[in-house]
Parts: structure tokens; sequence; C-alpha cells
């Protein structure tokens, strides 16, 4: 997680990667750059707080780990930390509204685990009985995402093809360090 100060708005900017998440009740800026990952914003607009997640694989399918995963890997888990910490802070689960980003396939030849994600999201938040309220997934683009905590506005700029490959790269990376890290951490359930 990197914090600056944006110039140009004057806002303080909270950058997550993936396998991150970050929830605030300030007026601040939460962003990251989306290729099959899934990003959930989610707010409480009575309460004033909100909050976004980055992941990239729906769930932990090695059934040999006896901890559950922490927050950052895996979408069940992601989607659990961050409406917890969300309901921690003083929201309300029927009032919480999501939006979704990402879920693009980016390369080709790439499997489609945006799908897989983009599933998942879905299925979480229809099984827990949320409501989305917006939506940019699927499609070819890596996105970036910018989200506003306390007002719920999101601006998302899809990028061109040219970031493509290093996103997938990065990706790439990404999937085969978490799948050979030792799982640990904890999170509650409800």
């Amino acid at each position: 997680m990197q914090i600056s100060v944006d110039p140009a708005e004057g806002i303080t900017t909270i950058k997550i990667l993936p396998g991150e998440f970050y929830v605030s009740q300030k007026d601040e800026r939460i962003e990251t750059v989306l290729g099959s990952c899934i990003s959930a914003c989610v707010r409480d607009p009575v309460a004033g707080v909100g909050g976004m997640n980055h992941f990239m694989l729906p769930v932990n399918k090695n059934t040999q780990d006896s901890e559950l995963s922490d927050a950052n890997r895996y979408g069940n888990f992601a989607m659990e930390n961050l409406v917890n910490s969300l309901l921690a802070m003083g929201a309300k689960r029927e009032r919480l509204e999501f939006k979704l980003f990402g879920g693009g396939r980016i390369m080709s030849s790439m499997t489609n685990i945006g799908w897989y994600n983009i599933g998942f999201a879905f299925d979480y938040i229809y099984t827990e009985g949320f409501k989305i309220v917006s939506q940019d997934i699927g499609d070819i683009y890596p996105r970036k995402v910018l989200y506003y905590p306390l007002s719920g506005r999101v601006r998302v700029r899809r990028l061109n093809a040219m970031h493509n490959e290093s996103l997938a790269e990065q990706e790439n990376r990404y999937i085969n360090t978490i799948e050979s890290k030792p799982v640990e951490g904890d999170v509650e359930l409800f």
C-alpha cells in the first residue's frame, strides 16, 4: 500500500495492490490498476465509511490448509475482511452498496481467470444479500479505478493495450507467489 497526496486534487491517495484492501471514513481516494483481478468498492452511505479490495483468485482451493487464508489472497476472504472492517467502523450490512470492477481478459493466451473472479463476486454478493449499484467488468481492458469512499464516487479509466503485457506479467508473478507461499492469518466469517 502506498500513501501520497495527489497534487491536482490535493487529496490523500492510497494505492492498493493485488492482495490488499483499505477502508476509510475520511475524504481520501483509494486507487488500483486491474487486469483479470477484481476490486469491490463498498460503502455505507449513512455511516460514511467505505473501502476497496483487490483480489486475483476467487477462492482458496487448497483443502489441506487448516488455517483460514489471510484477507489478501483470495476473493472469499478479501470480501469477508472488507465487509467485517466496514461493520467494525459502524456500517450496517443492509445499507452496504457494492461497485465491481475488473475481471478483464487482458491477454488471449491467459486463462480466463477474470470470468471466474466475476462469477465469484456476483455469487458472493447475491448469496450474502447485498446489492450491486454499479459495475464495469469483463471485456479485454485493464482498468485504473479511483474510488472516493466518503462520497461513493468512482472514476474508471480503461487502459490501452500497451499496458496489457506488463500487467499480465505482474499478475502471473503474483499468482506464482501466492500459490507457493504458506497460508496463515485469520478472518471472522459471518
